[in-house]
């Protein structure tokens, strides 16, 4: 027989009994539906562990620290940095400077009216700051003058007014007020930093020595608690001016500064998740140690993915219950169908063609019920995105915006799982009509054409 003369028949058959037909097509369908929509909850868990993960941090950054403080230990050096920038996993490593064991005044305005007496100073590589993921929210990073630093969202805030009466005179900027659309409205600060010159004040220890140094701010840093508070209410400046105020404070402050105990933190930037691990282990085998996310993205991962199986295991259930239902299906069809296919044999058709027939007619319902099942199973998902969702969704647009939300989402649906969808309900389709195919190319063509 033809393919086409093969299809025709299949329909013909199928649309002989068209409510056991359909009956077995949604016991298919709720199947289907199943798996789908139990992955796709697995993979939106998975998104929104991703999410929480990348708002603790980079998932691609591993802080590396020298491993002990004696002699033989390894240090982080200017050489080490440039060996690991040389890895090819790697894409940009620096070594990040702080200002914690120093005291640190900053003043702004005239006379030095401001004042911050807390600030987070960081020192690092502006082209490596800006690989790392630091954002600026205007101007530039300035990586050829001296002194040109970055500030963060909210560092005017951290300033004090000295003419101001003490509890009065901090700009309040956490009574947050909200705009119609929810986002925070913030005060006016006392200046704006972009066009104000800083200056910065370093203790030394000794009255009338202390370290003193103009500033200029290029740029405004996204806030981003994920870096470092220094995106919020600090400085990020070139690391050689950084060393250079270091260097000076120590000399004033009668210290020898120890230039070959090298660098107490370097941040490496890896350029695929996949290869944090492998990176981690070269970098410990050097003799340092390590600290990324991938300690707690590992069982955070691990624990996704049994929930995924778990998951899709119950749903899969469904789809081989329905699959005794094709199955059931076929058999009756074969029973009533006994000397039409005693007839067929008896005409010259071949074995292969009975075959054929009755697993197309499997196939058929388990296509059916697959490609139904994947346009029920998004529109389910839509719906507990919607309804799951802690933004009302007071329009299509909002509806959209939740739906496209990456780690704001309960249920996804990726191309390829509807594609698997449609595809696995086939093969059970075909899978369970096999024994019924084979059992109706048992059957004697003699014995067929006598049969009531």
């Amino acid at each position: 027989m033809k393919n086409r003369d093969l299809i025709k028949v299949c329909i013909q058959n199928l649309m002989r009994h068209k409510a056991r037909t359909m009956l077995t097509v949604l016991g298919v369908i709720v199947g289907c539906c199943s798996v789908i929509i139990m992955i796709s909850i697995g993979i939106g868990m998975k998104e929104m562990q991703e999410k929480t993960l990348s708002e603790m941090g980079d998932l691609t950054i591993i802080q590396v620290y020298p491993a002990g403080k004696g002699a033989k230990a390894a240090k982080l050096t200017d050489k080490t940095v440039k060996t690991l920038k040389d890895m090819r996993e790697v894409e940009t490593a620096t070594p990040k400077l702080s200002a914690d064991n120093l005291t640190v005044t900053l003043y702004a305005g005239r006379d030095k009216r401001y004042r911050s007496t807390y600030t987070t100073l960081v020192g690092m590589d502006p082209e490596a700051a800006k690989t790392m993921g630091y954002q600026l929210l205007e101007g530039v990073w300035d990586n050829k003058k001296p002194f040109k630093v970055v500030a963060g969202q909210n560092f005017a805030y951290n300033f004090e007014d000295t003419k101001r009466p003490e509890g009065k005179n901090m700009v309040d900027a956490f009574s947050m007020e909200f705009d119609e659309k929810g986002m925070p409205i913030l005060p006016p600060a006392y200046f704006e930093p972009m066009k104000t010159p800083l200056t910065i004040e370093i203790e030394t220890g000794k009255e009338g020595k202390n370290v003193v140094q103009k500033l200029e701010v290029s740029g405004k840093m996204k806030e981003d608690y994920g870096k470092g508070e220094e995106t919020s209410m600090g400085l990020v400046m070139r690391l050689e001016d950084f060393q250079s105020l270091i260097e000076q404070q120590a000399k004033l402050a009668g210290k020898k500064l120890d230039k070959k105990k090298g660098y107490s933190n370097v941040l490496v930037k890896v350029k695929s998740i996949q290869d944090v691990v492998k990176v981690e282990n070269t970098i410990k085998k050097m003799g340092y140690r390590t600290s990324s996310m991938e300690s707690i993205r590992k069982p955070m991962e691990k624990e996704a993915r049994q929930k995924q199986m778990m998951l899709g295991g119950l749903g899969a259930i469904s789809l081989f219950v329905a699959a005794l239902g094709i199955t059931n299906t076929m058999i009756m069809s074969i029973s009533e169908r006994t000397r039409e296919i005693g007839v067929m044999k008896s005409l010259g058709c071949f074995v292969q063609d009975v075959r054929k027939i009755f697993l197309l007619e499997a196939g058929c319902i388990g296509l059916l019920g697959g490609i139904i099942g994947t346009l029920i199973s998004y529109l389910v998902s839509i719906i507990m995105n919607v309804v799951s969702s802690q933004t009302p969704a007071a329009s299509v647009m909002d509806a959209l915006v939740i739906l496209t939300t990456k780690g704001s989402r309960l249920s996804v649906i990726p191309w390829w799982l509807a594609i698997f969808g449609i595809l696995f309900s086939i093969m059970i389709g075909v899978g369970a009509g096999y024994y019924p195919a084979d059992k109706a190319v048992g059957i004697s063509a003699l014995e067929a054409i006598k049969h009531d």
